[in-house]
């Protein structure tokens, strides 16, 4: 796994920061515990809403990036469409990777 963003995915998970699925990712999110929320590009329009509108709410950060099966891959799971990170050290490497690759274009 060359990416450095699903690399740190997958530290995260090994550290038991990460919860994936709809229900854990949105109850993450309303008990304040999901530092980062990410959603995967090819996610359904339904699902990316909702996941924008409840981070935005709940004041939680949230990016879209890869395909299900990259995220589910990087954290040792079947397909998933949402992933919440909740430890703020890896959430915040994770943004600072992802700003780096939106400045270097890929």
């Amino acid at each position: 796994m060359t990416d450095s963003i699903l690399s740190t995915l997958s530290i995260a998970k090994k550290a038991g920061k990460i919860s994936s699925g709809e229900t854990a990712v949105l109850s993450d999110i309303r008990s304040g515990k999901s530092c980062l929320v990410m959603i995967a590009g090819d996610a359904s329009e339904g699902t990316k809403k909702k996941f924008t509108d409840k981070s935005t709410y709940y004041e939680v950060p949230c990016r879209i990036y890869a395909a299900k099966e990259s995220l589910a891959h990087a954290i040792g799971k079947e397909v998933r469409s949402v992933i919440s990170v909740n430890d703020a050290g890896l959430a915040d490497k994770i943004i600072e990777r992802l700003e780096e690759a939106d400045l270097n274009g890929k």
